[in-house]
């Protein structure tokens, strides 16, 4: 309790020893207490500082410590004093500045959406809109649009909502496990309380702010053209909805794989997907957010699994096996023609082709 007034063991042994002794001697100290006498004279040292030991005739007498520390204390509540005045103004400032602002933001000039046409309007868009927030926020986030820039303005943005309470989603490709800067993110946001998962492919960067406002992307392949705020209930109804369905399929950051070890991983059946719609490494590469060596590698490691010769092979025997269903309405191209597509009579029976063709 006295550590406050700076006052260590031995000093406030001191304090009560002279409490037990008025007009003790040094040497009395010396000798009642057995501490070094150096240590027992610093001790005195502070203890007469302080006022709270008073010498009177070669001997030591005590005081009382709200008479003697009535300086101190005051001393003391001036600078707390002003310490509070300093913070009251440097709040005042923040608060003006913030509704310059504000003011200066400019209104939307479109019914329902607005072009942010560069990176930093995007950024003081997402702080104010951020700001303003009283349920959360949800984000789909490619490796791409994860720049270390982008990290960094990002973080104290969400856990300002954090720490206000409001929920954060975060949805990354399951690439961000080779991005050092964008697992980093991933996984303090997990730490501080956001929801984070992972999914094979992502259509776009997406940011959605108390579901009723969202930042989509001007142009998907270039993030740094910038982006459109778009508001109201037809907008936002299939965003919402696009976020929701990725979120019942993503995982959990860092979750551990279950089920057999010969089973695809949700990674490598979306590869199996992309593979049936005839989709080449380069084009596969840039949907899973990876190396074209890494896609490569997994690619041929499918195919090794599937005990595959060829593409059309893979597609087939995954299907076989369960890890595809034959259903063409996955497909991002259309079916062959009835007059080109070979007929059940015609075949003996629905072989490779019909199926993967379904894929």
């Amino acid at each position: 309790m006295s550590q406050p007034l700076g006052l260590d063991d031995l000093t406030h042994a001191v304090y009560r020893f002279a409490l037990g002794r008025p007009g003790c001697s040094p040497d009395d100290l010396f000798s009642g207490l057995g501490a070094p006498r150096d240590d027992i004279r610093r001790s005195v040292d502070r203890l007469l500082e302080l006022s709270l030991l008073r010498p009177l005739a070669g001997a030591l007498v005590p005081a009382k410590p709200s008479l003697a520390l009535r300086t101190l204390l005051q001393q003391r509540q001036a600078e707390i004093m002003s310490k509070q005045q300093e913070f009251a103004d440097i709040k005042d400032a923040v608060d003006q500045l913030a509704e310059e602002y504000e003011v200066a933001q400019p209104s939307t000039s479109h019914s329902g959406w607005e072009r942010l046409e560069s990176q930093a309007a995007v950024l003081a868009r997402m702080e104010r809109l951020a700001g303003r927030a009283t349920v959360g926020c949800m984000s789909l986030l490619p490796s791409e649009t994860l720049g270390e820039e982008a990290l960094l303005a990002r973080r104290p943005l969400d856990q300002h909502m954090l720490e206000r309470g409001l929920s954060v989603w975060n949805i990354h490709l399951e690439s961000v496990y080779n991005d050092r800067a964008a697992l980093g993110y991933a996984r303090r946001l997990a730490g501080d309380g956001g929801r984070v998962g992972t999914v094979p492919t992502l259509p776009m960067w997406l940011v959605v702010y108390d579901r009723t406002t969202a930042l989509v992307p001007i142009d998907p392949k270039n993030p740094a053209a910038g982006a459109v705020q778009v508001s109201g209930a037809g907008f936002l109804a299939g965003l919402v909805a696009l976020f929701e369905r990725l979120c019942e399929t993503m995982r959990p950051l860092d979750s551990l794989c279950g089920g057999a070890q010969d089973r695809p991983t949700p990674m490598e059946k979306e590869i199996l997907r992309l593979m049936s719609q005839g989709l080449t490494d380069e084009a596969v590469r840039k949907k899973l957010g990876v190396g074209l060596r890494t896609a490569r590698r997994m690619i041929a490691d499918l195919m090794e699994r599937l005990d595959a010769r060829s593409r059309f092979e893979a597609g087939a025997n995954a299907v076989d096996r369960g890890w595809l269903r034959p259903c063409a309405c996955g497909s991002d191209r259309p079916l062959p023609s009835r007059e080109t597509e070979p007929s059940a009579s015609a075949t003996g029976s629905a072989g490779p082709l019909s199926i993967v063709s379904r894929l």
